[in-house]
């Protein structure tokens, strides 16, 4: 009798073992990207494909332990304020601003605390978008 207890024992043991892995990359924390841009989603496709393959690349997985918020702007300009407080109100951990500067500026002055990533076909520092490129923090001209 015992030695059947025993074998549960272990297999239960054996099941945990196994298990337990699964159970604690299920708890990692998920991190939440803010996506913003002027432009509307079937004109971005190509680049927000490019961009998950990017996150993907470095380990982070949409519905697994990265959750993506879109804002499109459907070529409203007036509408980035709104979107980029909402991307705050919903706590995003970062913000990509897409599409220009225009989206870029609403995104930093919506938080003067979560950062904001972006690319820019012109000079960021020159623009008034960061103070240097050797501490990118926000310019006070873009605030």
């Amino acid at each position: 009798m015992a030695d059947i207890r025993r074998r549960k024992f272990v297999a239960v043991l054996g099941g945990m073992t196994v298990a337990w892995p699964l159970v604690t990359r299920a708890q990692q924390p998920v991190k939440k990207i803010g996506f913003l841009s002027v432009s509307s989603p079937g004109a971005h496709a190509p680049f927000v494909a490019a961009f998950n393959e990017g996150l993907k690349e470095v380990g982070f997985l949409e519905g697994q332990n990265l959750a993506v918020e879109y804002a499109w702007a459907e070529g409203n300009f007036d509408r980035l304020a709104t979107l980029a407080a909402g991307l705050i109100h919903n706590r995003v951990d970062v913000i990509a601003a897409m599409s220009g500067d225009v989206s870029i500026r609403a995104a930093i002055k919506a938080s003067s605390t979560i950062p904001v990533v972006f690319i820019s076909g012109s000079d960021p520092v020159q623009t008034g978008l960061v103070a240097s490129l050797a501490r990118p923090a926000m310019s006070p001209a873009s605030a």
